[in-house]
């Protein structure tokens, strides 16, 4: 027989494996990948602690002016809740190059994992961050120079992609239904991450017997009056036509377009690609395609007004 610290209670391959004596295991490794300024594209980059088990990675560019107004874009990383980091070789680069582009701060939340931290505890993590960020705005002198030097709280984004993007969607649900927190102008959910209304076995491991596939932090194309109410103008989606999800962005797409939501909705799809292929290719064509659609939605209404 087996002994305990050997023993396998559960295994979700390829995320974790989890021992019967509490012991779990996860199989992809994602290295630290410390900040960083970098002058070939004009980016620099710090780690903030804001709580216990949560931190945020800075980003703001270097060439502007001592009192410059940038927009703001709050970033929540991918991976079905239980795995990688905004820290890691993967994310760092990727958000460095979206700092550049789009010349905006952004905040990367390194939000709790599961299942170490069961749900909620992403998204819980992901509005600390945010009630962090609108500290700021409603303070004017809040605990970071950064952003109380150089954000401009009208243009303020929540972006995130394949379970981030769930995140980043359920946090603006939040910022909605609580009073004198900063307004959003838009989201970004790069190839989402929902419920499809069928059983998930790493959702329902992850998350306690009460929360259900249909929560409307999982699913919330079942709920069209929670989509109809969502505070801000302007949401984009994108997907990916040879993406294993393509069909949980397109849901959430028509579901919002259903709602009677009153804001302006687009969906973009890169042909010939998978799930999140900009993040793995960054230098390929179609992700510098996608990255000028985002910056066109950052700036469309500051272009507008010049």
């Amino acid at each position: 027989m087996e002994s305990s610290s050997t023993e396998v209670d559960v295994d979700l391959h390829p995320y974790f494996r989890i021992y019967k004596d509490g012991r779990i295991e996860k199989f992809a490794k994602f290295p630290y990948t410390p900040p960083s300024s970098e002058p070939q594209i004009g980016v620099r980059s710090k780690d903030i602690q804001i709580s216990p088990g949560l931190s945020v990675r800075l980003y703001l560019p270097t060439a502007i002016s001592s009192d410059e107004k940038l927009p703001v874009i709050i970033y929540t990383h991918g991976g079905a809740f239980v795995i990688e980091s905004a820290f890691s070789p993967l994310y760092h680069p990727y958000v460095n190059s979206l700092t550049a582009e789009t010349k905006a701060i952004v905040v990367s939340i390194e939000y709790r994992l599961a299942p170490e931290h069961p749900i909620p505890a992403c998204y819980d993590d992901s509005w600390t961050a945010f009630k962090w960020v609108a500290a700021h705005a409603n303070s004017g002198n809040g605990p970071e120079p950064w952003i109380n030097l150089h954000a401009d709280f009208s243009r303020v984004f929540l972006a995130g992609d394949s379970a981030g993007a769930n995140i980043a969607h359920s946090t603006l649900v939040r910022a909605g239904e609580t009073a004198n927190e900063m307004s959003v102008t838009g989201m970004i959910l790069f190839h989402p991450f929902f419920s499809d209304g069928n059983p998930n076995e790493v959702w329902t491991y992850i998350a306690p017997d009460s929360i259900g596939v249909d929560d409307p932090r999982f699913n919330p194309m079942a709920h069209p009056n929670l989509l109809s109410s969502l505070k801000c103008g302007r949401v984009l989606v994108f997907t990916a036509d040879k993406d294993v999800f393509r069909d949980r962005g397109l849901n959430y797409y028509d579901a919002l377009k259903r709602s009677g939501w009153g804001g302006e909705l687009e969906l973009k799809e890169t042909e010939g690609e998978g799930h999140c292929f900009y993040l793995e290719k960054p230098d390929c064509e179609k992700a510098q395609v996608l990255m000028q659609w985002v910056v066109s939605f950052i700036h469309q209404d500051h272009q507008k007004e010049v």
